[in-house]
């Protein structure tokens, strides 16, 4: 099951959404060389989020004397940051990019540009300390800006847990699509990132950065509460528990007086 939209009407342009896909993309292409050796491997050592090397708790004799990253427990703090924005594959930033779109505009909506650039960063932080913390003595770079957007989902389905998300379903041959509201596709998709955290407890190598989803998903769910601005949230027909099926022209009408008042 992949989203493909949903049907939550947009108030306010989302620069900040916008431009969070750009410097992803950017940071793809221009720090990861789209992908390519030997910007890739480069990138994802020095840039990505290693738990070991950061809290210097590596056991070194347990990593292959072929482990392509530089493991000499000075790790910049930064990284916190860097991770956020740096990928592993194709597959990888266009999935993010793209959950980034769907839900992202509407959350920015109830915050504000700035409020919502620094829910990101929060998020994102939260993540990548959950995924330290879950194993210290890790030495797998870890990437992606899904625990930042994870966070994004998690205010969404506080924000607007009964709007319809429209999913892509693969059945074989067959391809069809279908809608639910958003508490059930957000809570299905983090049931099952707790349920593989679990699972991935102890385990070596690489992989999903499962507690950074489950950690970012908790931090954008609980500071949403503090960074939701109100009076925008209240232009919203679809906020809470109360959505209506569809926006009354009364509604239109008031957002397209709030823009014009922009």
């Amino acid at each position: 099951m992949f989203p493909i939209r949903d049907e939550n009407p947009q108030i306010t342009v989302p620069l900040v959404t916008f431009a969070l896909i750009v410097l992803n993309v950017a940071a793809w292409l221009l720090l990861q060389g789209l992908g390519s050796e030997p910007a890739l491997t480069r990138s994802v050592c020095q840039l990505g989020l290693i738990p070991g090397d950061l809290l210097g708790t590596i056991d070194r004799a347990a990593v292959p004397p072929d482990f392509p990253c530089v493991i000499d427990g000075q790790a910049n703090w930064l990284t916190m940051l860097t991770s956020m924005f740096m990928h592993g594959g194709w597959m990888h930033i266009v999935g993010n990019m793209w959950f980034l779109w769907i839900f992202g505009g509407n959350v920015e909506d109830s915050m504000g540009h700035t409020r919502f650039a620094i829910f990101y960063v929060l998020c994102g932080l939260a993540a990548g300390t959950a995924q330290v913390f879950a194993n210290t003595a890790s030495p797998i770079p870890m990437v992606g800006a899904s625990g930042a957007i994870g966070g994004v989902m998690g205010a969404y389905v506080v924000l607007y847990p009964r709007v319809n998300v429209h999913l892509l379903l693969f059945l074989g041959f067959y391809i069809t699509t279908f809608a639910v509201p958003a508490f059930w596709m957000l809570g299905y998709w983090i049931l099952v990132q707790f349920v593989s955290g679990l699972t991935s407890i102890g385990a070596q190598g690489g992989g999903v950065a499962f507690w950074a989803h489950v950690g970012g998903f908790a931090a954008g769910a609980a500071l949403v509460l503090v960074f939701k601005n109100e009076s925008l949230l209240a232009r919203h027909p679809y906020r809470g528990w109360n959505q209506k099926r569809h926006a009354t022209p009364a509604w239109h009408k008031a957002r397209s007086d709030w823009r014009r008042r922009r």
